[in-house]
């Protein structure tokens, strides 16, 4: 019978250690290739807002600055205003901070076209549409227009853009003041400011 010494034991022990990590290392090696898998992806998906957007070329003047009235004056001013939003939309026109002093806003007739041609500063060329050309009610005056035409709800203009480019509209302004305003309007004053608003639809 033969017997192990210490040296042969301690030998047998650092050779079965390797042999430990081998067949360790088989194991997991094969139990890192036991599934099989599939995919399939969707690209990432985007939104983004559509908009409406309103200029006008009267780099911030106003359309008129008329002193020295008297029954029968009469004056005129266009403006040109542009859609470049992309989305269609329904524009509107409004009056903003109406204020008068002698009740002359009552004694000033106002009627507002739309059309083509003028621009900022000068009408000619302007040609109303053939529908729907004059926007503001029959016999308007700047005090019942700025009563009557408040906000986007009530406001004017059959305008609407279809957001597929860079659209323009021409609106003309005109004023005359009254033949028959009274003494009383004497040294009267009266303003008003004009708001388009687009609202998309």
């Amino acid at each position: 019978m033969s017997r192990v010494t210490p040296r042969a034991a301690r030998l047998a022990a650092w050779i079965a250690i390797p042999a430990a990590l081998v067949a360790s290392g088989v194991v997991v090696s094969t139990a890192s290739y036991s599934a099989f898998s599939a995919t399939t992806v969707n690209p990432t998906s985007n939104w983004t807002a559509g908009s409406v957007a309103l200029t006008d070329d009267d780099n911030n003047t106003a359309l008129f600055n008329a002193t020295g009235l008297k029954p029968g004056s009469t004056g005129s001013n266009c403006i040109t205003v542009t859609s470049t939003g992309s989305l269609a939309s329904t524009v509107k026109l409004y009056a903003t901070n109406a204020a008068t002093t002698n009740a002359l806003a009552s004694n000033i007739n106002i009627t507002i076209e739309q059309g083509t041609g003028g621009g900022f500063g000068s009408c000619a060329g302007f040609t109303p549409l053939a529908t729907g050309g004059t926007i503001t009610p029959a016999n308007s005056t700047l005090a019942s227009f700025g009563a009557s035409a408040t906000n986007f709800s009530n406001g004017v203009g059959t305008w609407a853009p279809t957001g597929s480019g860079s659209e323009s509209r021409v609106f003309k302004v005109s004023y005359t003041v009254s033949d028959s305003a009274p003494n009383t309007v004497q040294g009267g004053t009266a303003s008003l400011g004009l708001t388009w608003e687009a609202q998309n639809s």
